[in-house]
């Protein structure tokens, strides 16, 4: 129920409360059994409590909203930190990953779609990207294979996320003087 319903409801509860204890005075004044009170006054009654419930609800959801503003507002400022905090070593790994490619005498044509399958883009992906045919991609894909000595994608991925992807507890057993 959103805002505008419960304010209406709640407009109309009121409007049942003043009404039935306008007449619930009237008819005291005019001496009506005690049952007809009785019945009038559970009325205007029920109306309160409707009239609380809803205030309570809104009270709450807004509440509720605020802290989940406060919360994404939280997440969003250690997502931003994350990023910048990693930003000089995925620029250094990139770089690292640069120079590999170089020592492997990969054109800058295939060192882009060495990045690119590293990336994990498909072979048509990268033809797309690259406005070539896609065999051109697959062509360019095993002279890069073929130069560093690895047998396919995996492989070349394997080789620069291997050791980056390790568990912490096995990454010092693996190297001990970290």
């Amino acid at each position: 129920m959103n805002t505008r319903e419960r304010s209406f409801i709640a407009i109309v509860l009121s409007i049942i409360v003043v009404m039935v204890t306008t007449d619930l005075i009237t008819d005291a004044k005019e001496g009506v059994r005690w049952f007809h009170l009785l019945i009038e006054g559970t009325i205007a009654l029920a109306a309160s409590l409707g009239i609380f419930i809803l205030l309570r609800g809104s009270f709450t959801l807004k509440h509720s909203l605020a802290a989940e503003q406060k919360s994404a507002t939280q997440f969003q400022a250690e997502a931003e930190k994350w990023r910048s905090q990693s930003k000089k070593y995925l620029e250094g790994l990139s770089q690292a990953i640069d120079e590999q490619l170089t020592s492997w005498k990969l054109t800058n044509t295939e060192k882009e779609v060495a990045f690119l399958l590293l990336k994990g883009l498909s072979l048509k992906e990268i033809a797309t990207l690259r406005n070539t045919a896609e065999k051109t991609a697959r062509t360019q894909s095993t002279a890069i294979y073929s130069k560093a000595g690895l047998a396919g994608r995996s492989e070349l991925a394997a080789f620069f996320l291997e050791d980056l992807l390790l568990p912490p507890e096995r990454l010092k057993k693996v190297n001990p003087a970290s």
